[in-house]
């Protein structure tokens, strides 16, 4: 079940300290598999799902704030601000910061997207109290000092130049800025060299104050956990640090709104010295919330998701054009990117393109047959499972899905989800996005002739 028909419970500290809400949202069997949340006065959520049987935790902290937040100017300062997080906080350096998990064999990351940022570290059951305590210091403590902020500027940089260096990533940046230009979707989450060398301590640490407050923080931990201790231990964690102040503060909502990508037929191609030409063809997709991305979940598994898929067999098992080839989607609160990729030497670029366009028409006007859907099924279905097996990947889904739906779904209920697509329900949202006039970026060595011809894959 789901958090709409959640069990809800309320505990009064026996200090009278206010109270903290908590729900049962998924009950799993025996224990196993529970996920509950609590939600403290000062507005912060905590998540948990219970798996007795690993002798591992994960912790998370999940902030609704991702580079879509960034003004122009702002550009990379939320990529920024989480490099700064793991400089050092009142109690610990950030030597101090890093040591404290590896002496226990665990590990530390985080990583910022374009509408949330994520800080987590997985690490032995027992050693959970301390994962608590580093990553909630970091979260509440940050100094972000001057000197700090100067050094990792040129760290932030290098990874900048790291990416422009790897054209099969640095395509689907073009992408986004393809479909939606110059905005805060469309631009790139690391920023830019000129904005990453604008940005100043005060800049960011306003940025800080605004984007960390515990109303918009989701807390998620997923493995060898109780739910009651986590909760206690985080609570008194962000208490010292006087980050729960506000009693009456309530969770910020799920981003939701409504935009529409109108862009169709346009063609950017960044010139660069590169063995193979590296394309994504797409056009716009679905927002995260709409109700056909299970069936568009499906299309995509079988266009463009393995190597049965329709553009693995056309393109590179049939004629041998490309190594990589595949289809993706991204989903936003109010709008999504529908994408097909390939990398491929130049002068077979514009063959690429052809039978990548053909097969989308083709798909668009004629559907996908029942067997290629129902593999699809299967596919997707076996993928969901295997992809959940570890801790890290649990306390990922619960934390996304408190963040950005604001309610959970049972693995049970995601495949019978997935098992309930029917062929026309995927044959309808292939007319509704593949039918739709598309959009290319392209990443190359191309010649004026060859792109000059690049609009031919868009007419």
């Amino acid at each position: 079940m789901t958090s709409r028909s959640a069990r809800k419970t309320a505990r009064t500290s026996s200090e009278g300290r206010a109270v903290a809400r908590t729900q049962t949202l998924l009950q799993g069997r025996n224990g196993i598999g529970t996920v509950r949340r609590t939600t403290l006065p000062g507005g912060l959520r905590i998540v948990t799902e219970t798996l007795p049987s690993v002798r591992s935790a994960t912790f998370g902290i999940w902030a609704n704030v991702g580079s879509r937040d960034e003004t122009p100017s702002l550009n990379g300062a939320t990529h920024y601000l989480e490099h700064l997080l793991f400089k050092g906080t009142r109690k610990r350096s950030a030597l101090d910061i890093s040591a404290a998990i590896d002496a226990v064999g665990g590990e530390m990351n985080a990583f910022t997207a374009k509408e949330y940022t994520c800080y987590y570290a997985r690490v032995l059951d027992t050693d959970l109290p301390l994962a608590i305590d580093v990553v909630c210091d970091m979260l509440t403590g940050s100094l972000i000092d001057p000197a700090d902020v100067d050094a990792e500027r040129g760290v932030i940089l290098e990874e900048i130049a790291m990416t422009e260096d790897d054209p099969g990533d640095c395509v689907h940046d073009l992408f986004a800025h393809t479909m939606l230009g110059d905005t805060p979707l469309g631009r790139p989450v690391l920023g830019t060299v000129d904005t990453i060398n604008a940005l100043t301590r005060d800049r960011i640490a306003r940025f800080y104050k605004k984007h960390y407050d515990p109303t918009r923080l989701v807390v998620a931990a997923a493995g060898n956990v109780d739910h009651a201790k986590v909760v206690r231990q985080v609570r008194a964690a962000f208490e010292k640090a006087g980050a729960l102040t506000r009693t009456d503060a309530v969770p910020v909502a799920p981003r939701s709104g409504a935009r529409t990508i109108r862009t169709a037929g346009k063609v950017e191609l960044l010139g660069r010295k590169t063995e193979q030409a590296h394309v994504v063809l797409g056009m716009p997709g679905l927002a995260r919330t709409d109700e056909r991305r299970w069936a568009l979940g499906v299309l995509n598994t079988a266009l463009g998701g393995g190597m049965s898929s329709r553009l693995f067999q056309e393109v590179r098992e049939k004629r041998g054009l490309a190594y990589s080839v595949y289809s993706y989607t991204s989903g936003f609160a109010d709008c999504g990117l529908f994408g097909v990729y390939a990398g491929c030497r130049p002068n077979q670029v514009h063959d690429v393109l052809r039978i990548c366009r053909d097969q989308l028409d083709l798909v668009a006007s004629e559907g996908l047959s029942d067997e290629e859907i129902g593999r699809a099924v299967g596919q997707l279905a076996g993928s969901t499972v295997l992809g959940l097996e570890d801790t890290g990947a649990l306390m990922n889904r619960i934390g996304k899905s408190e963040l950005c739906w604001g309610e959970q779904m049972s693995v049970d209920d995601m495949l019978a989800r997935i098992s309930a697509v029917t062929p026309d329900e995927v044959r309808a949202v292939a007319r509704d996005v593949l039918g739709q006039r598309p959009s290319l970026s392209v990443i190359g060595p191309l010649k004026d002739r060859q792109a000059a011809r690049l609009h031919e894959a868009v007419s």
